[in-house]
Order: C-alpha cells, then structure tokens, then sequence
C-alpha cells in the first residue's frame, strides 16, 4: 500500500497556490509553530489543538467578531460546546462581500438550457420570500419544509428561511409524498413550498397529487407555496408573487449553536431520523471542507450531481459562503446519453464536478471517452456515495490525465461533511483515500477498541467535530442520538464503517462495518467483492450479504443483474467466481451466485446492504425498511422470499450447503 506510485501527484507550483498553503501560513503564525512542508504535520496539530484549531479557520475565513475565549469550551461526546456566546447566520455569510452582477447559481434540467442567476438577483429574492414567511407567521425555531426539484428555488427558500432563524428541511422530488411525509410529520411545519413536477430520463413526473397528499398529512401548515402553477394546488400561494417585492435584506444573528436545517437518514432501517445541525458548526466545517480540502475559491463553477434529498445537495448549497457558484442539474446525469454529465460540465466550464462510482462504472462500461468531452476547466473531479474499486479510479485518473485531481471522499449525513478525502497538495492512489480531513481525529479501531495501522478496524472519530449533530429530532432524551455513535465505545464516536489506514497515513474503504462479510472469524469488505464482479462485461450490478446461521454455519449469497438480459447460467458463473479468486481472494468467492430482478437502493444510490441482510435472515419487512426510502420498493417482498426459500431448504437439508445452480428467480 505504502510502495505503489501515486496516480496523481500535485506539481510544486499548484502546492504553491493551493489555499491550504496559504492557510498553513496564517496557521503556523497563530499556532506559534512552523506547520508547512508535509499535510499530515497540519493534520496532526488540527486534532492534537481542535480548539486552537477551528478558532484559526473562524479568523481565517473573516466570520465575524467572537469573544476572546477557547473555541471548543466543553468536549465531552455528545455534548460539545462550541464558540459559546458567539452569533452568526449561515444567509449572511453567503452574501457576505459578493459582487452583484457575478453569477450565483445556473440551474440546468434535461429540457432547459442553463439560467443563470446573479448575486444581486438571489439576494433580492431571499429577501422578498424571507419577509413573505415572516408575514405567513413563521418565527425563529419555527419550520419549514421544501418538496422541490434541485434548482434555485430550492436554495433561495432555504436562504430564506435561515435568514429568519427558522429551521429548514428538504427532500427532492425523487420522493414520493409518502416518503416525504415520514421525514416532514416529526416536524410539524408551518409552511411547505412545492413544485408541481421533474423531469427524469426523459420523462415528466406530476407531483401536483402528491403534494395534495403531502399538504393533507401536515395539519400544522400556515401556508403552502407552489413552484410551477399554483392553481392545480387548491388554496396555494404562488411562488413568483413572493419572490419578486423589494424588502430589505436583515439575516437575523443566531447562536452558534442554533439549529440551521434538519437532514435525514436513509430511512433503510426505520423511521427516518431527524439529524439536527447548527448555523456555526456548518459554516465553519464547510468553509473548511470546500475552501481548504477542495480548493474552491470565488468565482469556481462547483457542480456535484445530487438531489435535495441527499447531504450532497447541501454541499453544493454551502458553496455559496466560498463565492462559488452553484450549478443545479435536475435530472439524469445519463440521459439523453451516458456521458451528458460529462457535456454539461464542460459546456458550463465547472472548476470542481462531483459524481459517484456508480455512474463513472456507467461510463466505463458504455465506453465513454471522456476526453472527447474534456473539461478544460476541470481540476477536481470529486467522488463519493458508495465504494469507489481502486480499477476503476485508476481508470478514470487515466482518462482525466495530470491536469485533474481525482478526490474521493467519505463521510456522512450525520455530519455532513467528509472524514477522510484529499487536498490540492496530497497525492492520489488508485483504491485509497489520501488522508483524513483537518480537524477529523480519525482513527481504526481493531476488536480490543485500540488504534491499528495496515489492517481493517472500525472508523471512529475520537474527538468533536463543530458539524456533529445537536441532537435527534424527537429525541428528548438523547438515547436515540447516543444509540446511533456511541453505544460501542462511550464518548468515541463510531461510524459504522471498516477502513484501513496505511503506514502513509492513506485510508482504505472497506464498505459498512454492519454489511461487512465475516466468515469464520475473516473479515471481508463487500467492495473487495464488487470491483471484479462488476468489470465483467455480463454483470450490470452486483451486492453481497453473509448471514450467521445456528450450529456456526455462515451464507454468503451474492447476487446480481446482468447486462442486455443474460441469463446466469453455470458458465457465467464459475466466470464470476474466477474473477473473485484472482480478483479478491479464494475466501471471497460466495458459497451462491443468484440472478435477481434488481438491486435495491436508497434514493441517494446507495445499496442496501443491511436492509437486504435482514430479510433473508427473516426479520419483519416493516422493521427492516421503509418502502419509501428504496428507489425499488417491489425487490423488498423478493428478497424476503429469496430467505424464506433459502431457510425451508436449509431446515429440509439439514445445514447442508445451499445449491449453487439456483437462479433464484421468483
């Protein structure tokens, strides 16, 4: 891990004028210590001092005046207190010093060309439907909710309500009203905006009947404003008559520590839960996250492909407090062709893309050729969502060439930001992450709960972070909070993931520490399966589960969809299981290959790895998912028969090793 070349390495002119270089300067002069000349030092002295640490980004990036005290005054987990007595608003920091007439947002859709939207314009806008909420009654701590595509309406109405001190929750329009109300009903909202419908692979949806349904289910409504044409929305205001008044621009100074936006689990395991972060804690984190780990400055296009459902979304968003300007994509990123994506990026000039494995696999496999779409503008080319196979980052790393740094990142939802990813001055191997992010104390934990080094541990976090949660909504004990990260190791936050992290500070992803395969006492990361299975040219997707069984047995099933309707006969799959012998290792192979319908996963892409888990073991359908939160709710019932037939065969066979002929076709 620590010998193989890099596929990217940073020129010394482009470590010159990274901003990371710079803010390694102001930070060696404030710390009293010389910083420069390796990441790691500056990572290091980020999680040795996380006050000194973050009080030195606060200064870095002008927020404004704090009082003269430590910037991290409790560090207990959960429980951090950060900046106390210090005010801000996320709304004001994003209009803070922006030229008028620079453009703030493109929105782009499959049918629409890009519109553009100036600073000046978005400001008068967030105004003009700020002082509208205000008349609809909504009030600091007050809610409101958005069922809307991603465009600038969506970011002008979140604008618009942190301005005002109200909290802000969002879900894309890929939600149907049903999923939508699971996560909008624990918050009890005073206003809901909602468009009338989107536009994905080529085919418009209507949502005017499920915002209908969506209104019904939300009985502490005031108002509900319509993007699109209000009158098919009984009783609804009209979007464009609230946002075009002038009224005057007044973000209202909040708390550090003041709730900004509630996001929300995947739902793949229950109810969906309400993860509550604050004004302070995001602003700071992104600033760091975008202006120091991605390099964005003013005036750089940043478009990550997303919906408003996923945390990406609100990345894209917090480009905003950089000056960048955010670039909306509502639709496929394959359609009219596989390489669209690649045709929007490089039409509107984007400084930083962003995009999953899954879709560069796509491109892969079409046989797109990037470089007849090259970006010329293009320097980062971000990366996250899932697993990204060290084949086909390499391949993309070659596609793109030297001029383009290939950033993978991981983090989540729960603190919406990344633990681990790169910098414009690290360099990039193919299958690792450079290292972790500023300000993350990111360690592996191996089974006696101590670090290690070169070997699969869980991913922890040992010390806080300003973006981790307030707290769970409807949680007014917090166990529900504790239960989710600390359960494990009491005041250690663990993620639920299993990474490597190598002699030279990189991390290995190996998939969910909770899906992640143990047979007989090995542990296994489902990626390592993946990456071979999926470069067979038959096989359009791949997801594999172990089961524990009485008497110690263990099953670990893989299954899969093809490409053009081929059948998984005997052929393709002792091809598959070759594959995962040179590709993995022989404790890899799965002990069953079976052909299913589809692969479900969450709306956000990701595979539903325990979720799926469980309904082969037998548990409750309801207890295991919520329909709602799956891009294919009708495979749930498949995989619940796949393990009830798996389990009547076992019980009839005595343990005997299941057969590996089965289709498992219904």
């Amino acid at each position: 891990m620590s010998t193989k070349p890099p596929d990217w390495t940073p020129t010394t002119q482009a470590v010159e004028n990274a901003r990371i270089t710079d803010f390694t300067r102001f930070a060696s002069r404030h710390a009293g210590r010389d910083l420069s000349g390796d990441y790691h030092k500056l990572w290091a002295w980020s999680v040795d001092d996380v006050s000194g640490f973050w009080a030195v980004v606060w200064d870095y990036f002008r927020l404004p005046e704090r009082p003269a005290r430590p910037a991290l005054a409790t560090e207990a987990m959960p429980g951090s207190v950060w900046f106390p007595g210090s005010t801000l608003n996320y709304t004001a920091e994003v209009f803070r010093d922006r030229t008028g007439t620079d453009t703030a947002v493109i929105t782009v859709t499959e049918d629409t060309g890009p519109v553009a939207i100036t600073w000046h314009q978005l400001r008068r806008q967030v105004a003009s439907l700020a002082q509208a909420l205000t008349g609809l009654g909504v009030r600091m701590g007050d809610r409101v909710v958005g069922y809307l595509p991603n465009g600038v309406q969506a970011i002008t109405a979140f604008l618009a309500t942190a301005s005002l001190g109200a909290t802000w929750a969002v879900c894309g329009q890929d939600y149907t009203a049903a999923a939508a109300e699971a996560r909008f009903t624990q918050l009890q909202p005073t206003v809901l905006i909602a468009g009338t419908g989107c536009l994905h692979g080529g085919k418009h949806i209507d949502r005017c009947p499920d915002v209908q349904a969506l209104r019904d289910a939300l009985p502490t409504l005031a108002a509900t404003i319509v993007v699109g044409d209000a009158t098919r929305v009984p009783d609804a205001l009209e979007w464009s008559a609230l946002t075009e008044h002038d009224a005057d621009f007044a973000p209202r100074p909040v708390p550090f520590d003041h709730p900004l936006w509630v996001v929300f689990s995947s739902g793949t395991t229950g109810r969906p839960k309400g993860i509550v972060h604050g004004h302070g804690g995001v602003v700071l984190e992104q600033l760091k996250n975008l202006g120091l780990q991605l390099g964005l400055r003013a005036g750089d296009r940043l478009l990550w492909h997303t919906t408003p459902s996923w945390m990406m979304w609100n990345v894209l968003v917090a480009g905003l407090l950089l000056g960048a300007t955010a670039v909306c994509y509502e639709g496929s990123p394959t359609y009219p062709d596989t390489d669209a994506l690649w045709q929007l990026a490089a039409g509107l000039e984007v400084k930083v893309l962003g995009t999953s494995p899954g879709y560069l696999a796509a491109c892969r496999k079409a046989g797109v050729r990037i470089t007849d779409h090259y970006p010329a503008s293009l320097e980062r080319l971000g990366v996250t969502g899932s697993t990204f196979p060290g084949d086909l980052q390499h391949w993309i790393a070659g596609e793109l060439g030297p001029r383009t740094q290939v950033v993978c990142t991981s983090g989540g939802t729960d603190v919406v930001t990344a633990f681990v990813g790169a910098t414009p001055t690290t360099p990039v191997w193919a299958g690792e992450l450079s290292a972790p992010c500023l300000g993350v104390s990111v360690e592996a934990f191996g089974p006696d709960g101590k670090p290690v080094r070169g070997e699969v541990g869980e991913l922890v976090v040992l010390r806080p972070m300003p973006s981790m949660p307030l707290f769970f909504w409807d949680d007014p004990d917090g166990s529900r909070y504790r239960n989710a990260y600390f359960d494990v190791y009491p005041g250690v936050w663990r993620h639920g993931d299993w990474i490597t992290i190598t002699d030279q500070g990189s991390v290995i992803m190996h998939g969910r520490s909770d899906a992640t395969l143990n047979r007989h006492g090995i542990r296994m990361g489902s990626s390592d399966i993946y990456g071979p299975v999926e470069e067979l040219k038959e096989v359009a997707e791949a997801l594999v589960v172990g089961i524990e069984q009485d008497g110690g047995d263990y099953w670990m099933p893989l299954f899969v969809t093809t490409t053009d309707g081929i059948d998984v006969d005997d052929v393709l799959r002792e091809k598959i299981r070759n594959a995962i012998r040179h590709g993995a290792s022989p404790r890899h192979v799965p002990d069953e290959i079976i052909q299913a319908p589809g692969i479900p996963h969450t709306r956000t892409g990701k595979k539903l790895e325990v979720p799926v888990k469980r309904l082969l073991r037998g548990d409750a359908q309801d207890t295991v998912v919520d329909p709602g939160s799956v891009d294919r709710p009708e495979l749930i019932d498949w995989y619940a028969r796949i393990g009830a037939a798996h389990r009547t065969r076992r019980g009839t066979a005595l343990g005997s090793a299941p057969s590996r002929s089965a289709n498992g076709r219904p």
